[in-house]
């Protein structure tokens, strides 16, 4: 009797699943279900690789493409779903930067099945139905998400293990910690999870070479992966033999599920800048150090003063011809021998171009920073804003000095570092930002350093204050030179400053 049970029992399953919709591949079942979801050239080739992956024991993907292309509704939300549907006893792990964005995508698959369940010939257990971690009724398999860090102990993997999005922005792209944090959790914890002939797929938008994806091709074992990288704009050389991977022409975008046009294209890509632009939308990052400002700067060998007896320096036809002369500081917490350096800068903009003159970088208590900025304000008496980080001991050296120097004016940083220095990044890039030499200023070279580094670089305050200056001399309107007398001044030793 037992016996005939049983075998009841297994016709019905075997019936189940012989009754249980198929479809071929993530993007027809996401139709199937959605019909506003769209294909385009991109999420078309993704998907059909994808499929192979699926196909193919211990498959290592890695998908790089640009942000808002569709790639994480296609890998997170259907690829789990579809791989379910084939394979309902398949336990999938996804984890992405956070462990919040991975739970979204665990609810929106769990939810897609209470949704369809009849369509899809599954159900949702009700005792294992958190976002985070559910298992479907009858079978094994189900889902699990954490974020990229995090813990998978007692979490095997046998039907996929998903890695979408596993850095969450350029600061963390480039923090030589969050890299090595990144990798070290792919090596000593998500792969301890792997059960043999899983696949692994990771999607991504590249940021630096030292992101997961670029570790992970970086090290042994690199050989093991199929990379499918799709840059926005297809820049192939088909006299190298090069091809794209969508077959386009060499400039042109690629289709987006949003519709954008070239001319948005365009004007997304003079936005992002070169170095985010190459990373992001090209796939191709840079060295991490570099890239926001130029490896060479312009450079001025002539003094732009005239040095007076006591120590001060005079610009001749500063009022006169409309030049702008300040100082900008970015100051410290401490004077530790590892604490940030206090930098003060002095500029003059001539017309659309700004000269440094001037800088002091040393690790300065409280008190010394104080005698520093009195020492730089008698050495350039005509200075005129004097630009105050609003942070760090900024707040106490306002007060201090604001009652002995005209002109000081707190600065409150807005955004990150990185968005600062980007703001700023084309002035650099197009040499209005033009520095002195060596001979005239020796400290110079250490402000081209920071420059060169940023933000990867162990320090960053000489940039921290250049990126203040710029900002206030360049981002903000102009004098309009033709409402000024612009006579060039010369004196005996023939050179001349001139706004044009």
């Amino acid at each position: 009797m037992s016996v005939d049970w049983m075998t009841a029992l297994a016709d019905k399953l075997e019936g189940l699943a012989s009754s249980r919709p198929q479809w071929d591949s993530p993007l027809d079942l996401a139709q199937a279900l959605d019909p506003t979801v769209k294909r385009t050239p991109v999420i078309e080739l993704i998907n059909q690789k994808l499929v192979e992956a699926a196909n193919t024991p211990n498959a290592r993907l890695m998908v790089s493409v640009s942000p808002q292309s569709g790639k994480s509704q296609l890998c997170s939300r259907w690829l789990p779903l579809w791989l379910l549907t084939r394979n309902p006893d398949a336990r999938i792990t996804l984890a992405s930067y956070e462990t919040a964005v991975a739970r979204r995508w665990g609810r929106a698959v769990r939810d897609q099945i209470r949704q369809d369940g009849d369509k899809l010939g599954l159900g949702v257990r009700d005792d294992v139905s958190a976002q985070n971690e559910w298992e479907l009724a009858g079978y094994r398999g189900g889902m699990f998400t954490a974020g990229v860090g995090s813990a998978l102990t007692g979490r095997p993997s046998d039907g996929a293990m998903i890695i979408d999005d596993p850095v969450k922005n350029y600061e963390d792209a480039i923090s030589k910690v969050k890299q090595e944090t990144s990798f070290a959790w792919w090596t000593g914890t998500a792969q301890t999870r792997l059960h043999p002939g899983t696949p692994v797929i990771l999607v991504m938008t590249r940021w630096s070479t030292g992101d997961l994806g670029g570790r992970i091709l970086s090290e042994p074992g690199h050989e093991d992966w199929e990379v499918l990288s799709i840059p926005a704009q297809a820049n192939h050389d088909p006299a190298k033999g090069e091809t794209d991977p969508l077959g386009r022409e060499p400039g042109e975008y690629h289709e987006t599920v949003h519709g954008m046009t070239v001319e948005e294209w365009e004007q997304r890509k003079i936005a992002t800048g070169p170095k985010a632009w190459s990373a992001m939308y090209l796939q191709s990052p840079t060295v991490d150090e570099g890239g926001i400002f130029p490896p060479e700067w312009p450079r001025y060998s002539q003094p732009m003063w005239v040095e007076h007896q006591d120590g001060s320096r005079r610009i001749p036809g500063l009022r006169e011809n409309g030049y702008e002369l300040i100082m900008s500081f970015d100051l410290a917490f401490k004077d530790a021998d590892t604490s940030d350096y206090v930098v003060g800068q002095v500029w003059l903009r001539v017309g659309v171009n700004m000269y440094l003159l001037d800088m002091v970088r040393e690790r300065l208590n409280f008190n010394a920073t104080l005698d520093k900025i009195r020492y730089l304000k008698a050495k350039y008496p005509e200075a005129g804003a004097v630009l105050v980080e609003d942070r760090a001991n900024g707040p106490a050296v306002i007060t201090a000095l604001s009652k002995d120097i005209p002109g000081i004016i707190p600065v409150e940083p807005t955004g990150s570092k990185v968005a600062r220095a980007s703001a700023i990044s084309p002035f650099a890039h197009a040499g209005n930002m033009i520095l002195p030499t060596s001979m005239l200023l020796t400290n110079v070279e250490e402000f081209i350093e920071e420059a060169k580094g940023f933000p990867g670089a162990s320090h960053d305050d000489a940039v921290d204050s250049a990126t203040q200056a710029a900002s206030y001399l360049l981002l903000h309107p102009l004098i309009d030179q033709a409402d000024l007398v612009a006579e060039e001044w010369q004196d005996d030793r023939e050179w001349s400053i001139s706004p044009y």
